[in-house]
């Protein structure tokens, strides 16, 4: 079998009918229901969001499930969060009670139309990593004849029903919310996000303006990715015209951006910053951000409490949070997880209801404490295309160039310090510069933050400079 591309460090994901056939999804059900029950479970439960082709790719994994002798249940077309919420649910079926000993998501995220993929938790632990790259040297192994004639005839996964539980547990948690009345816009982007935000609030009866919150996996009106701007644009329209906030899902609901109506304009916060606003909400908070995450994140909250740097990806950050005992943890893209109060994995519903909490308590003044940090410039992700054999080793090239500095050019800035613990971190004396290979995609992503443009510049050409040289080199 010719090598896939599908097999990615925090989930698995290609391309519908090409990467994800009928045989390779089916083989890939077959071999987590095997990982499922090593582990000492039997009963997945199985969830999907909008995409046009994610019910098929449903009943491919679920054939590959019970072939294995677990048990597939299914919990219909649910955001992302739902599907880990179900791990911590009790399902009554007739006079018994079930739970379920792990959960897959069949969603392609924010990537365009025709990917798909799953994202995998067993046992209440994200599944990811080297267990999915020693999943993928089985997959290769597996003699799939033999698989196909363990598929038993005509046998239909048992439904359960999460989103209500989901519904009922938020509604319940944030029922001091009830009667918040403030100008609320809330763009879905066609994802599946809008099933369980739209039900919670009109239960808590606070009115709000919902943009494309019909679920279309062809995502009609814009890309699913609250992280880039350009697809912010209706919403930071309507925001300007109604005032108050709104809030961005991206595909799969498990991320969250914010806008904010100010007098200079609209102003789209960071997973950083939010982090910074929850943190002063919670006394001696420990908080963890990934490597993109500004330096005022992180010494705003180490005169409060501690932060931890760890690296980027939902799965890494889930696995830190119930390691440290951390609070809270934030990807600057919008994947946001609360240890406190909640169960620790990323729901963009649960970060939004949060957030309407602090603007109960504070108003639209719930921000105030970023007034008072030091004024730093900083880029968007700069990203550079490569290809998947290529990231990882232009990486440690030029890990290896900047520790050695008599190959660096004479006018490189100074380096104060080298961060490795993804991809390269290079502190300078008057900001920071990151280079790191995506995880999911084949490119590299850089970010540049410093306290004067000049100096943001400055850092932004000698480590890209430097990055290029590798590139050309044959």
């Amino acid at each position: 079998m010719q090598k896939l591309a599908i097999f990615r460090e925090y989930d698995i994901r290609g391309i519908y009918n090409e990467d994800l056939t009928r045989e390779n999804v089916t083989r890939i059900g077959y071999l987590l229901g095997l990982e499922l029950q090593k582990r000492g479970g039997k009963n997945l439960g199985i969830g999907y969001d909008a995409r046009v082709h994610s019910e098929i790719i449903f009943d491919w994994f679920c054939q590959g499930v019970f072939a294995s002798g677990a048990v597939a249940y299914h919990l219909g077309r649910i955001p992302t969060p739902v599907g880990y919420f179900a791990l911590y649910s009790e399902f009554k079926i007739e006079s018994q009670v079930l739970k379920l000993d792990g959960s897959v998501m069949i969603t392609g995220s924010h990537n365009p139309p025709k990917y798909n993929g799953f994202k995998i938790t067993l046992c209440k632990e994200p599944f990811f990593g080297e267990e999915i790259y020693a999943l993928e040297r089985e997959f290769y192994a597996l003699d799939f004849e033999e698989v196909a004639q363990k598929i038993p005839p005509h046998i239909e996964p048992q439904k359960l029903n999460v989103l209500d539980l989901y519904v009922d547990y938020l509604a319940k948690e944030f029922a001091h919310l009830k009667g918040l009345e403030l100008p609320l816009a809330i763009d879905c982007g066609n994802g599946i996000a809008g099933v369980g935000i739209g039900r919670i609030l009109e239960r808590l009866g606070i009115p709000f303006k919902g943009l494309f919150f019909e679920p279309d996996g062809n995502f009609p009106n814009h890309h699913p990715d609250p992280s880039e701007e350009k697809n912010l644009q209706e919403l930071k329209n309507e925001v300007a015209k109604m005032g108050g906030v709104g809030f961005a899902f991206d595909g799969d609901g498990d991320r969250l951006a914010l806008i904010k109506h100010t007098q200079k304009g609209e102003k789209v916060y960071k997973g950083d910053e939010l982090a910074i606003v929850f943190a002063h909400t919670i006394p001696n908070p420990i908080v963890i951000g990934e490597v993109k995450c500004s330096l005022n994140m992180y010494e705003s909250i180490d005169k409060i409490g501690q932060s931890i740097m760890y690296k980027t990806g939902h799965s890494n950050l889930k696995v830190k949070l119930k390691e440290s005992g951390a609070h809270m943890a934030f990807e600057v893209s919008g994947h946001i997880f609360f240890n406190d109060r909640y169960f620790g994995f990323d729901d963009a519903t649960y970060a939004a209801l949060r957030v309407l909490e602090l603007l109960k308590q504070s108003g639209l003044e719930f921000d105030k404490v970023l007034e008072s940090l030091p004024k730093l410039y900083s880029t968007d992700e700069i990203k550079i295309e490569t290809c998947e054999e290529k990231k990882f080793v232009l990486v440690e090239k030029l890990k290896n160039l900047l520790e050695n500095p008599a190959s660096l050019p004479k006018d490189f800035p100074k380096i104060l310090k080298i961060i490795s613990i993804d991809g390269v971190r290079v502190i300078f004396e008057q900001g920071w510069g990151l280079v790191r290979a995506s995880n999911t995609t084949p490119v590299l992503v850089t970010r540049f933050e410093a306290k004067s443009l000049e100096s943001l510049e400055n850092y932004q050409n000698a480590l890209l400079g430097l990055l290029e040289s590798i590139l050309k080199e044959k």
